[in-house]
Parts: structure tokens; C-alpha cells; sequence
């Protein structure tokens, strides 16, 4: 019998988390994504309706804080919590308030860390039962980005925690610079990367990654050999640092999870990001951790492998905890 539970079609409403330093373009994506049909059914929660160009799109004004859009979307304002936010939007569509949503797309501001939101989704016991994290996309500008990944602590974090990221502003067909790319590879190394014109993708890059299934972990496998084999990214941006760890042999989950606990109680904070797909004894299918800082998502088994590679692959993004400190006491635990 195993220990998790095997990974199903959800019945929550998967929510995307868009963030992004100020002038990114994270209003001009948000548009370009409400235009296509594959949106229908979107509900989008902003900050303040200032920050978001959303007048051409309007059909009905639901009340002081709630708008109906083209193709069945319904855009609101945050108020005091997310948690509050999200459960008047589910309860207004209960009662038949404003139209069916099928997925929920919060934007932060320019400034705002999105790790609140995303433990907000993974451990909020009045939010988890309804909505779960579907996963966090960022925005990044194509020209002035390298300057706000140097200068802006805002920016790095936004980027450290996404799980795709849109390189905004590249509108005449130019590639992103050297220099960007190469900060973007060492902050987020599993995020998978587009350049946008006009702030164009398609939604299914952004949408329907859902962090319980392995396929949305973005783990490269890692082609060298040995037990506990380390790959490290290392920079000095905001100190935070990468660290990607790959197991050879199964692992004993008990001894694994006091490790990872010990990690989590004592340097949480410091835990921007851990993700990982883990090979357990005594379980047939590979198993998924999720977590931002101090809050876990609970493991989830997955029916299959999503590819050949049957090794246990982790991806630490930490901030100013060194790599000694993180790596003590795994050898008793993997």
C-alpha cells in the first residue's frame, strides 16, 4: 500500500500566479491572453484596476469591484487577503453572481513577493480545499531586465520562484541579450523560457502546469553518475544560489522527510524553492515534493514516470544558506 495519494484529475480551480518586476509587461501579456478563446472561463484577480488596461475588453461592470469581460472572463480586485478574494469569487459563482470560472489568474504587482500567494494555495487549509497552485509565471523586460535582476531584490526573487518565464519587449525579432539569458539560467535553471512579441504567448505555456504532476518540474536529467551527485549554480544576485541534487538508488522516504523537515524548520525561510520527483522504496511510481520556504505542498504519487529516467531529481533555490548547511545530514537521509 503506499503512502501517498496517487495523483487523480483535480476538482479544484488550478490558479496561475503572474509576476514580474514594474514595466515588465505583465498588463500587456495579461491582454494579449484574454483575447484568445482558450481563456474563456478565466477569472483574473489584480491589485487595483489601475494596474491593468483591461477598458477594451469590457462588456458589463458587475459592481464597484468586479467586471465581466470578452469571452466569459470576470476580473476583480484583491481585497485585504487573497484567501478572502478567492473565496467571495467562488461563493458569486455559486450564487450565480458572475458567470463559471474554470482556472483563476492572480497578478502581482511590480514590487510584490508571490511566495505569500503560492503558500497561500499550497497550505491554506479555506483556500487548498477549493483552488490548488497550478504554478507561478514571471515576466521579464527584454531591455531594461539585466538592470532590475542586478539592482532589484523584487525581481530576483520573482524569477527565482517562476516556473515559466516570458522574456518581454523582444517585439522586432531580437534575442534576448547574452546577459540576461545568462542570469535567467543560473536563477531559475528548471523555468522553461519565451521570448515574446507583444506580450504574445500561447495560454498552454502559462496555464495547466499543475505542480502535482511531474511533467510541470522542469528537471533536467543529469547525465553524471554517483549516489547524491551535485550540480550547483552559484551567483552573488541577492545571494541567492541553486543546487540541483540527483540520487542514484531509492530512497527511504522516513529519512529523507526528517531531513527535509529539519531543513524546513530551521532555514524556511531561506527555502525560496524546492521541487523535486523522488524514486521511494517500496512505491512503483515516482513521487512529487513541492515547496516555498517553510510551506510544503503533501507528496503526491504519480501513476507513472513521465519519462525513462527513473533517478530522484531535487532543485533547491535558497537564499543566503550555504551549501554545507543544506547538504548536512543528507547522507543519513537519502
Amino acid at each position: 500500500m503506499s503512502l501517498f495519494e496517487a495523483h487523480a484529475p483535480e476538482a479544484r480551480i488550478p490558479v496561475t500566479v503572474l509576476t514580474g518586476f514594474l514595466g515588465s509587461g505583465k498588463t500587456t501579456l495579461l491582454n494579449a491572453l484574454l483575447r484568445d478563446p482558450a481563456m474563456a472561463g478565466t477569472a483574473v484577480i489584480v491589485n487595483e484596476f489601475g494596474d491593468i488596461a483591461l477598458d477594451h475588453l469590457l462588456v458589463e461592470a458587475v459592481d464597484g469591484e468586479t467586471m465581466v469581460v470578452n469571452g466569459g472572463c470576470v476580473c476583480c480586485q484583491l481585497r485585504s487577503d487573497l484567501e478572502e478574494t478567492l473565496r467571495d469569487l467562488l461563493a458569486r459563482r455559486r450564487d450565480g453572481e458572475v458567470p463559471p470560472f474554470e482556472r483563476v489568474a492572480v497578478e502581482t504587482t511590480g514590487l510584490a513577493d508571490p511566495a505569500p500567494i503560492a503558500q497561500t494555495l499550497l497550505n491554506n487549509p479555506l483556500v487548498s480545499s477549493f483552488y490548488r497552485l497550478d504554478g507561478v509565471a514571471a515576466t521579464v523586460d527584454g531591455v531594461l531586465g539585466p538592470g532590475h535582476l542586478r539592482d532589484q531584490p523584487e525581481a530576483v526573487k520573482q524569477v527565482a520562484l517562476a516556473d515559466r518565464i516570458v522574456v518581454t519587449k523582444c517585439d522586432r525579432g531580437d534575442a534576448a541579450p547574452e546577459a540576461l539569458v545568462e542570469v535567467l539560467d543560473r536563477l531559475a535553471p528548471g523555468a522553461e523560457r519565451r521570448e515574446a512579441a507583444m506580450g504574445a504567448v500561447p495560454p498552454d505555456f502559462l496555464f495547466g502546469l499543475d505542480t502535482a504532476d511531474a511533467g510541470w518540474l522542469g528537471l533536467a536529467a543529469d547525465g553524471d553518475d554517483g549516489h547524491g551527485h551535485e550540480h550547483e549554480h552559484g551567483h552573488d544576485l541577492d545571494g541567492i544560489d541553486t543546487l540541483s541534487l540527483v540520487f542514484e538508488e531509492p530512497i527511504d522516504w522516513l529519512a529523507f522527510s526528517r531531513w527535509l523537515a529539519g531543513l524546513r524548520n530551521r532555514h524556511g525561510r531561506q527555502l525560496l524553492r524546492v521541487k523535486g520527483i523522488l524514486n521511494l522504496e517500496g512505491e512503483d511510481g515516482p513521487v512529487v515534493v513541492h515547496g516555498v520556504q517553510h510551506i510544503f505542498q503533501s507528496p503526491k504519487r504519480m501513476a507513472d514516470w513521465p519519462d525513462g529516467d527513473r533517478r530522484s531529481r531535487l532543485v533547491f533555490i535558497t537564499r543566503g544558506l550555504p551549501r554545507e548547511t543544506l547538504l548536512a545530514g543528507l547522507a543519513g537521509g537519502a
